[in-house]
């Protein structure tokens, strides 16, 4: 016989053989014949060769051992193949590109990728396949069958190679190490495709843009974003979706399957990373750095849009607006406001949300559920975020630092807001008029003035407020709660900001200094209403006539002098007063509460400012210099009464008559002559005089007390 000839033809076919045997086999594809059957179960096969090797499967034999390590085979030829990885020896190439391969099948199922063909098809749908193993593993979706069976657990696969790799999950045999670092992997595939994130390698192109993947599944999901395909459809719903893992979590939501469970607490999840994610809570693992900061992450997401705050990379875009976001959800919930959809909605009421996460802390409203609770102290929180910040009053950190100034805040929000100072931002205009604001929740506040809402009412009265936390401190009026205490003293207070300017007192701290003259103060509002003095700006106007002040206080307590109007009354007796401030001290004339005390002597006075002038008597300081003389004065009063004799200026006018005066009390004294008032009752007889004064000197002539003193 020649090289080449082949004499043996087939009896049902065309095709000629080289040898006898060959020929015999090859007619047992027409006629079905499968004469060789396993001792051990009922398959047959057309080779006797075939069905030693698949007797191996039950007896375990593994006679074909490699050369290089200790892995044995059923079969010679599989045992080859193994060898040429250690060999690197890859002797079968593609005829269309450079491509090479251990073994002769993978060489002819590449080449069909530049054939185009498929010899292969599903017995139950038009699918066809380059490889025909493929093939058979497609057909078990139609069929159901599951061959392959866990040794560890019944769990059953339609491939051999995910069931084994499944077994390694049990064993926790992980073959596979990266030639990098220490990582190993159950996979090999996983294996590679971790190298790359070393190597910086994506073998894998967008066929629509230029994005580049480590693997072919990124790659292939991505693509479905242009072409618009999703194949994988909800069994329970009509979603679909691009990725059939994604696909699998979305269908938990309507089973309730949560099959992954954390090994230090109860918690389950529908996903595995985020089982993963969570246990680094317990362990404290935080694997991800940033290239810039020292900061680490749980989540390699997390750490990603981190470092943007580095880089400024603000990738994705709004498509209504120019506005552009760290990361991708924030872009989602920003472009809901553009489309009014509210996607979320309470459990307990019919509000609606644009934001899952500040659905589920809306709804803790209504279930008082505070699952965050302060490292420090007692006080719990319904939002994560809230109780880091209130951490921080403990700790004392302020990571957030103004890039203008070297001030630094406790929360994001409030650097945010102080930098627009510096640049004077103001992007939240009022839908109402011009006024523009800082912060978006302000403009909010300040919209309710023109629509009228206040919805925030009262537990304990019918009053209503358009702010949530002006509603929460007249609240405690009603419950006497004072949760602010000073550090120095036992006083408390409703709100943080009075406890703050209250401890200035002792502490003596006057940050807030005036932009003209060096005079410092407690409070930005008293600076702010100081400047005015030098600014000759007068904001507020009188409803009733044309005067007008500097200081919103000011102006309406002047308006009560055309109204009458007294609204404050003293629980002691039946006096009323125009304003709080003056009721208060009055009624320390009856409990005898003297708060403020001389640091010279032991002298108490029942008001701070008659005290600080008090003391003035021993520091002989006094700061209130005329402008016109060089005349100086313990307090601003007498000073302004003072330089009223170089002006000439009279500005108190008798009701009655023509006459001016440069003090009030002077002209109320006057006023008496007409009125006839005599305010002033002696003690020992019915005799009343319009001056204090001449009642005290009249009740002499009873006492005959030539020293009593008034």
């Amino acid at each position: 016989m020649y090289i080449g000839e082949r004499p043996h033809k087939c009896r049902l076919c065309e095709k000629t053989l080289k040898d006898k045997n060959s020929c015999i086999r090859h007619e047992r594809i027409h006629t079905g014949e499968r004469p060789f059957k396993c001792r051990f179960c009922h398959k047959t096969f057309t080779q006797k060769g075939h069905c030693t090797e698949h007797e191996r499967i039950h007896t375990g034999v593994k006679p074909y051992k490699c050369r290089f390590c200790d892995k044995t085979f059923t079969q010679k030829g599989h045992c080859t193949e193994h060898e040429r990885i250690h060999t690197g020896v890859k002797p079968y190439k593609c005829r269309f590109c450079d491509k090479t391969f251990i073994d002769k099948t993978s060489c002819i199922v590449h080449e069909r990728i530049h054939t185009g063909e498929k010899p292969y098809g599903c017995r139950f749908c038009d699918k066809t396949f380059t490889d025909n193993a493929v093939c058979i593993c497609h057909e078990r979706i139609h069929t159901g069958e599951r061959p392959f069976k866990c040794r560890f657990c019944h769990k059953t696969f339609t491939q051999k190679g995910h069931c084994t790799e499944h077994e390694r999950i049990h064993t926790g045999v992980k073959p596979y190490k990266c030639r990098f670092c220490d990582k190993t992997f159950t996979q090999k595939g996983h294996c590679t495709e971790h190298e790359r994130i070393h190597t910086g390698v994506k073998p894998y192109k967008c066929r629509f843009c230029d994005k580049t993947f480590i693997d072919k599944t990124s790659c292939i999901v991505h693509e479905r974003i242009h072409t618009g395909e999703k194949p994988y459809g909800c069994r329970f719903c009509d979603k679909t979706f691009t990725d059939n893992a994604v696909c699998i979590c979305h269908e938990r939501i309507h089973t309730g399957e949560r099959p992954f469970k954390c090994r230090f607490c109860h918690k389950t999840f529908t996903q595995k990373g985020h089982c993963t994610e969570h246990e680094r809570i317990h362990t404290g693992v935080k694997p991800y750095k940033c290239r810039f900061c020292d900061k680490t992450f749980t989540q390699k997401g997390h750490c990603t849009e981190h470092e943007r705050i580095h880089t400024g990379v603000k990738p994705y875009k709004c498509r209504f607006c120019d506005k552009t976001f760290i990361d991708k959800t924030s872009c989602i919930v920003h472009e809901r406001i553009h489309t009014g959809e509210k996607p979320y909605g309470c459990r307990f009421c019919d509000k609606t949300f644009t934001d899952n996460a500040v659905c589920i802390c809306h709804e803790r409203i209504h279930t008082g559920e505070r699952p965050y609770k302060c490292r420090f102290c007692d006080k719990t929180f319904t939002q994560k975020g809230h109780c880091t910040e209130h951490e921080r009053i403990h700790t004392g950190d302020k990571p957030y630092k103004c890039s203008f100034c070297d001030k630094t805040f406790r929360d994001r929000a409030s650097c945010i807001k102080h930098e627009r100072i510096h640049i004077g931002e103001k992007p939240y205009k009022c839908r109402f008029c011009d006024k523009t604001f800082t912060l978006k929740s302000y403009c909010n506040v300040h919209e309710r003035i023109h629509i009228g809402e206040k919805p925030y009412k009262c537990s304990f009265c019918d009053k209503t407020f358009t702010v949530k936390t002006s509603c929460i401190q007249h609240e405690r009026i009603h419950t006497g709660e004072k949760p602010y205490k000073c550090r120095f003293c036992d006083k408390t207070f409703t709100q943080n900001s009075h406890c703050n300017v209250h401890e200035r007192i002792h502490t003596r701290d006057k940050p807030y200094k005036c932009s003209v003259c060096d005079k410092t103060f407690k409070e930005n509002k008293s600076c702010t209403e100081h400047e005015r003095i030098h600014t000759v700006e007068k904001l507020y106007k009188c409803r009733f006539c044309e005067e007008t002040f500097s200081q919103k206080g000011q102006c309406s307590a002047h308006e009560i002098i055309h109204t009458g109007e007294k609204n404050y009354k003293c629980s002691f007796c039946h006096k009323t007063f125009k304003d709080k401030k003056n009721c208060i001290y009055h009624k320390r004339i009856h409990t005898g509460e003297k708060l403020s005390k001389c640091r010279y002597c032991g002298k108490t006075f029942t008001q701070k400012s008659h005290c600080n002038m008090h003391e003035r008597i021993h520091t002989g300081d006094r700061p209130y210099k005329c402008s016109f003389c060089h005349k100086s004065f313990k307090d601003k009063y007498s000073c302004i009464e003072h330089e009223r004799i170089h002006t000439g200026e009279k500005p108190y006018k008798c009701r009655f008559c023509y006459k001016n005066f440069t003090q009030k009390s002077h002209c109320t004294v006057h006023e008496r002559i007409h009125t006839g008032d005599k305010p002033y009752k002696c003690r020992f007889c019915e005799e009343t005089f319009t001056l204090k004064k001449s009642c005290k000197l009249h009740e002499k002539n009873h006492t005959g007390d030539k020293h009593l003193k008034f």
